[in-house]
Formats: C-alpha cells, sequence, structure tokens
C-alpha cells in the first residue's frame, strides 16, 4: 500500500545539518532516502525547459523497450504549438531530483522534484495525462510556476508509458482501427489497478513536502495540486479523499469517472463505430453517422487541410490518435473479459456488460464522489474531442453540486469553492489549434485560474463565478455569458 497519508502531522520532520556538512543534493537525498529509490539530485543553474537537461531525453531510462519512457515527447502533450506556450523570462537555479518512489512494489512508480533557490514558500503537485511520464508538465506547468518561485513535484501514476507488441498479446490494443501496429499499456499490467493513480498523486505531495522541509528547513506554506486530462482526473480525487495535504487545485479537461453512464465507456464506442461511416458520407455533418457521433456527446466536427489526399478534421485526429486505443485500454483494464476485436470495440455496450462482468465495479472503485474538501477549478473546453465536455467537465461539476449540498444537509456544513470556467471552442489537444484556427487554447486560461485560486486561497479574494469564456477572451468577474457556453462551437 503506498499510501501513509494521515495528515501533515504524519510527516517526520528533519533537522537540517550545516551547510558545511554535505551537500545540498546529499542533505536532501539523505533526508529522503526511504522516500526514494535509485534518484539522482542535481545543481541546475535552470529548473524552466530552456535548460534541455531538464527534461530528460526519449528512451533514457536503460533496460526497457522503446516507448517506455517518452519525457520529451510527454511534454508536448499537453502543451500549446510551439510559440505559444509558456513564456520563460528567466532561469531558475535549484535543485532537481529524478527517482523511482521506493514504496512502489512494482518499481515503475516515478517522480521529479525541482526546488528552486529562490523559493516563494509553496508547492505545487502535478498529475499526469494519458499514460505520460512525471515530465508530462514540463511545457504546461513547471514552467509556468517555478519561475514563480513554487517548488514542483510530478509523478507518473505509477506506470511507465507503452512497448510495440503484437495481436497476440492478450493486452494488445491496436494504434487506431487501420493500423497494424499494437501496443502494450504498462497501466495495464497486473496491480497496475487505476486506484494507483490517486496513490501516487497523495505520494507525490508528501515527498515534494519533506523534501522541500528538508531543503528549506520548512514546510510549505501552501500546497496546490494541478493536471491535466487523467491528470485533472487525479487532482479531483486527491481533494476528494486527502484534502488535508492540499489547499486547492485546478483541473484541465480533467476525466470524470463515474460507474453511471454515460461515461468513457460509453462515448467512445458511438464515435468508434461511425467514423467509418461518416468518411463514407464525404464527412457530412448531417449524415446519420455524424449525428450518432454528436449525439453520444462529441462536439461538431472541424474540417482542416487535405493532406496525401486523405482529409484531415477534428475527428479524423482523434479517430486516428485517441478513439479506439482509449477505449481498448479502459475496456481491457474495466472488463478484461470482453473479447475487443472479435467481439468489437464499437459494439462494446457498457449498460449490457455490467450483468455479464465486474465492469461496474471495477469502475467504481476508481469513481469520482465529487465530495471535494478544498476549492477546486476545472478548465474544460466546448470542443473537446476526447472527453465531451457534457460528459466530463459539466458532468463532475453536477456531482460536485449534488455531493456538497448532501453534505450540507448532513453534519459537515462547510462547502469548498468549487467553479466551472468554459474555454468557447477550446480542445482537449491545445496543439490542434496549429491545424484548425478557429480552436483555442486552453493553457492561458487554466494558468489564470490557477493564479485566481491562489488568491482566494491566500487572501480570500472571490473567484469568478462558473462561465464561458468568449473566443479572445478571459476569465471574468462579470461574465457576459455565465455558467455553460449556449453553444459547443462558435465561427
Amino acid at each position: 500500500m503506498l499510501r501513509r497519508y494521515c495528515g501533515a502531522a504524519a510527516l517526520s520532520l528533519v533537522i537540517p545539518l550545516s551547510a558545511a556538512a554535505e551537500t545540498r543534493c546529499e542533505h536532501v537525498l539523505k533526508a529522503l532516502s526511504s522516500d526514494l529509490a535509485d534518484a539522482t539530485c542535481v545543481q541546475s543553474t535552470d529548473l524552466t525547459t530552456n535548460n534541455p537537461a531538464t527534461t530528460p531525453g526519449n528512451n533514457t531510462l536503460p533496460n526497457l523497450p522503446l516507448f517506455a519512457y517518452t519525457p520529451v515527447t510527454d511534454r508536448d502533450t499537453i502543451a500549446p504549438p510551439p510559440g505559444q506556450r509558456t513564456p520563460i523570462t528567466k532561469a531558475v537555479p535549484g535543485l532537481q531530483i529524478q527517482a523511482r518512489v521506493a514504496a512502489d512494489p512494482l518499481g515503475t512508480g516515478r517522480i521529479v522534484l525541482r526546488l528552486p533557490d529562490d523559493w516563494n514558500g509553496k508547492l505545487v503537485v502535478a498529475g499526469a495525462s494519458g499514460n505520460r511520464s512525471e515530465y508530462n508538465g514540463d511545457f504546461a506547468w513547471s514552467d509556468y510556476v517555478v519561475q514563480q518561485g513554487y517548488a514542483y513535484v510530478s509523478q507518473n501514476k505509477g506506470a511507465l508509458n507503452l512497448f510495440f507488441t503484437t495481436a497476440a498479446d492478450p493486452l494488445g490494443c491496436r494504434l487506431n482501427p487501420t493500423s497494424s501496429l499494437y501496443v502494450h499499456f504498462y497501466a495495464n499490467d497486473p496491480g497496475q489497478e487505476f486506484t494507483r493513480w490517486t496513490d501516487f498523486m497523495i505520494a507525490a505531495a508528501e515527498i515534494g513536502r519533506e523534501g522541500v522541509k528538508s531543503n528549506y528547513g520548512k514546510w510549505p506554506r501552501y500546497t496546490y495540486a494541478v493536471g491535466t486530462s487523467n491528470g485533472g482526473y487525479q487532482v479531483r480525487r486527491a481533494l476528494e479523499v486527502a484534502p488535508k495535504l492540499f489547499d486547492g487545485g485546478v483541473d484541465w479537461e480533467g476525466t470524470f469517472i463515474d460507474s453511471k453512464p454515460p461515461n468513457l465507456l460509453t462515448d467512445l464506442p458511438p464515435a468508434v463505430l461511425n467514423f467509418p461511416d461518416y468518411v463514407a458520407s464525404g464527412f457530412n455533418l448531417q449524415s446519420t453517422a455524424a449525428k450518432n457521433i454528436m449525439a453520444a456527446g462529441y462536439p461538431p466536427d472541424l474540417l482542416g487541410p487535405v493532406v496525401n489526399g486523405a482529409q484531415v478534421s477534428l475527428w479524423s485526429n482523434n479517430n486516428t490518435s485517441y478513439w479506439e486505443v482509449t477505449l481498448c485500454q479502459w475496456q481491457k483494464r474495466f472488463d478484461p473479459s470482453y473479447d475487443t476485436y472479435g467481439s468489437g470495440l464499437g459494439t462494446y455496450n457498457y449498460v449490457s456488460r455490467l450483468a455479464k462482468s465486474d465492469v461496474g465495479a471495477s469502475v467504481a472503485a476508481v469513481e469520482n464522489s465529487g465530495l471535494i474538501g478544498r476549492p477546486l477549478i476545472t478548465v474544460a473546453g466546448t470542443m473537446d474531442g476526447l472527453l465531451p465536455i457534457d460528459h466530463h467537465a459539466r458532468a463532475y461539476a453536477r456531482k460536485v453540486d449534488a455531493a456538497l449540498d448532501a453534505a450540507a444537509r448532513g453534519a459537515d456544513p462547510k462547502r469548498p469553492a468549487y467553479r466551472l470556467y468554459e474555454v468557447q471552442n477550446g480542445n482537449h489537444i491545445d496543439a490542434y489549434k496549429a491545424v484548425f484556427g478557429q480552436l483555442e487554447l486552453i493553457e492561458p486560461h487554466a494558468q489564470r485560474a490557477f493564479d485566481l485560486l491562489v488568491r482566494n486561497v491566500e487572501q480570500g479574494a472571490a473567484l469568478p463565478p462558473d462561465q464561458c469564456i468568449p473566443r479572445g477572451g478571459a476569465i471574468a468577474a462579470t461574465p457576459a455569458q455565465p455558467g455553460h457556453c449556449a453553444n459547443l462551437f462558435v465561427p
């Protein structure tokens, strides 16, 4: 069991040694010796990504297959296109520590900790999207917060990424419906249940706090959680199950997990099933296939350029990179007895499988409760082509409201602030804006939400209300469109 969280009092005190006795790296590594394995520490001249050494190269861990460890690729996944990423205006010297999490019996849980010399007294704990590494947030989150003096810690949910395999592998997933290539996700291996995702977010907070204490001689005054996609789910779960470790959080396009449909296992099959017929219709949004995809919650398609004779679209990008392979991974994790390609992913029926397998109980073991114990902001795009906004961001907002209302009727009248800021034309993958100019970036709004959260927690400033952030606009104290965006897409 990874988790040893019992509140702040459970964290052991560390007595700093004199600087003459040992280097700072040696001192911090000694303090974390029971928490970390195979740890390295460097005194970095710059903790931002302007320093190439900040993010290790792909495939740099020994004795692993290709694509098991892809830090450089991972940081691109959630970041906007080059030239539109977090501005870096200064070097940030400090310590960088990277290691395995010693308590992980599988030996695949990893962590990175950054401790700027000019520390502002606070800590940011980051989740990781998809199946990505602890370096996933280097462009989007780390560059933003370390320049402000925050200590930063991130983890990989306990799992490495993937390796290529064959169709004979019972855990093999086809890259996309037309591919002959199969991948094996480490997160589907025995012992890698998604319950570990919350454990590693909590472990990162605990290790980060101890690293801060050993390096600076005092605990962080405030600790914030941030994350994107599956990392956003980690933020939500952290504030639901271990709120005493955190002061608040921001989730960006967080995955909402609920055993009751709609959920990811009900959304993706119609997209997978109907996309070929949509293509056959000539990408006609009035076709039955397109209407079936949108009925599953997805936003309308956007057409891009024709490349090598093939029409590029928002849906085609998701179909090629995410829809089927994500559905395969989640089906194999939660409903492994289903015949993935024999019975078909497009015809997977979550509701009918509830009576035939343990899928409902498996999903329920990791579902969101909505009962947050600290302030939380969700930032999500109306054009999310992977996690439809009404079935994820808005669904979670509804669950939070119901859970907090129920708590208020019981013994606990306290109600932490929750806000949903919807980005008109925002999408799950910010990099897609390079192809589809109609899309809006989410990163600047997520970073602004973080600053607003900090002001709320530390100064008592009121959070702006739930709102639709218009194209080219910003989070506003008095929004022109409070609540949900009226349309998923505006030209």
